[in-house]
């Protein structure tokens, strides 16, 4: 079976406060880079799974961030890549 690997973006919503993306935004400009704004902080999540296309494995990646790896009420992603990788070597 084919194996995948992906990256997913999850960041929190435009209009939540993103907290830690305002305290990294005075971060920088107290050490002199005033010309950066709108700050926002956010998760990249790799992983690598089986399925038989890549069709099918984008849709496992979007039911598990729907389930488990974005707060739908708060947070919004996005699947950065996909792509089909050479099937690991399972060890003896």
């Amino acid at each position: 079976m084919p194996h995948f690997r992906t990256g997913v973006i999850v960041m929190l919503q435009r209009p939540i406060l993103d907290v830690q993306g305002n305290t990294v935004e005075q971060a920088l400009h107290a050490i002199g880079f005033e010309m950066m704004h709108n700050v926002r902080i956010g998760k990249y999540i790799e992983l690598e799974l089986e399925a038989e296309s890549a069709q099918r494995a984008r849709q496992l990646v979007e039911d598990a961030c729907r389930q488990l790896l974005a707060n739908p009420v708060i947070e919004e992603y996005h699947i950065a890549r996909l792509e089909e990788v050479p099937t690991p070597e399972l060890a003896p």
